[in-house]
């Protein structure tokens, strides 16, 4: 029996130190080829936009081509299950968003999960919801549109791009916390909404810099407030949620890249590292600015504890508003 036990032993020792060995090899001189990202967006996507902006300084730093593939499909999940299946080698990654994160709110798919099935990598953008209002409405700042909310009820009405979506949850945290209502309009995807916003069809939208810019700059559309800690630098007049009476409603649309898991962690932190050197560069940093949004600059711990937070947070929001999909 002594013996046998001690074989058993032996055994689990040679396979771990195996497992280790193979890991430390996997990772040395990484990376040897090139790496594929796989885009869960239709190419053009502003989280698309971002990732190959960044992609040649990462390869830059790597010192292997970087190369994007769009896989969109399924609010992002198409191309999460892809990478799952990868090998946990490194060089396929998925650059998720929150539409991926939000897929796990609403019980994702398993092997598509990023806050349970990947390993954060590190985070590349984080871009501030804008509440913009169509200039009839009689409001030029948050507590007035309130105040006009609460004066009549299911009256004033807002566009999302469909259940589940960022924009909708916005919009009802944003209900439950000034106890207003406000009528939701669904539309089949973000930006679907903003030609009937812009015709007074709609009164209230949600969006980033990148997509209601020119619009707010051109007086097309009124921005009202910024869901974001602090102002904005491309925006510096208007004034935060919180600024305007209302706490906890800083959203982002953010996004970052996420590994299979079973990755070497030699690989993730060179990886890391890369994305570090992408968004710290001139030119990718000026990209960004002029976007209206900020880069990140998470280790892939921080990274991974903020996915977390974002998932118990928009699961709260869920909870409390009744929010369900059709399946």
């Amino acid at each position: 029996m002594i013996a046998v036990y001690s074989r058993s032993k032996l055994l689990l020792i040679f396979f771990i130190f195996g497992v280790l060995f193979n890991h430390i090899c996997q990772a040395q001189g990484y990376p040897k080829k090139p790496i594929v990202i796989i885009e869960p967006v239709l190419a053009g996507g502003a989280p698309d936009v971002r990732m190959r902006q960044a992609a040649p300084k990462m390869a830059e730093f790597l010192g292997q081509p970087v190369i994007v593939e769009n896989r969109p499909g399924a609010n992002g999940a198409i191309g999460a299950r892809e990478v799952g299946k990868a090998q946990a080698d490194g060089y396929v990654l998925l650059h998720a968003n929150i539409s991926n994160l939000l897929n796990d709110v609403f019980g994702g798919e398993k092997g598509t999960r990023v806050s349970e099935d990947f390993i954060p990598i590190g985070d590349i953008e984080y871009g501030a919801l804008i509440m913009v209002v169509n200039p009839n409405v009689n409001a030029k700042t948050l507590k007035e549109l309130m105040e006009l909310a609460k004066a009549k009820p299911n009256v004033l009405t807002y566009g999302s791009g469909g259940a589940g979506g960022l924009i909708q949850l916005l919009g009802e945290r944003v209900k439950l916390a000034a106890n207003i209502q406000v009528l939701e309009v669904p539309y089949k995807s973000p930006g679907a909404e903003v030609p009937d916003l812009l015709a007074g069809h709609l009164d209230i939208g949600f969006g980033v810099w990148a997509n209601m810019g020119t619009l707010i700059k051109t007086g097309k559309l009124r921005a009202i407030a910024v869901a974001s800690q602090n102002r904005l630098l491309t925006l510096p007049e208007v004034p935060t949620m919180l600024e305007g009476g209302l706490n906890n409603m800083e959203t982002t649309a953010w996004n970052g890249l996420f590994a299979p898991m079973g990755t070497p962690p030699e690989v993730i932190s060179q990886l890391n590292k890369a994305i570090a050197y992408a968004v710290a560069s001139k030119d990718v940093k000026e990209l960004f600015s002029t976007s209206g949004s900020s880069a990140g600059n998470k280790s892939p711990e921080q990274f991974a504890e903020f996915v977390r937070s974002e998932r118990d947070k928009w699961s709260q929001v869920v909870k409390a508003a009744g929010i369900r999909i059709q399946p």
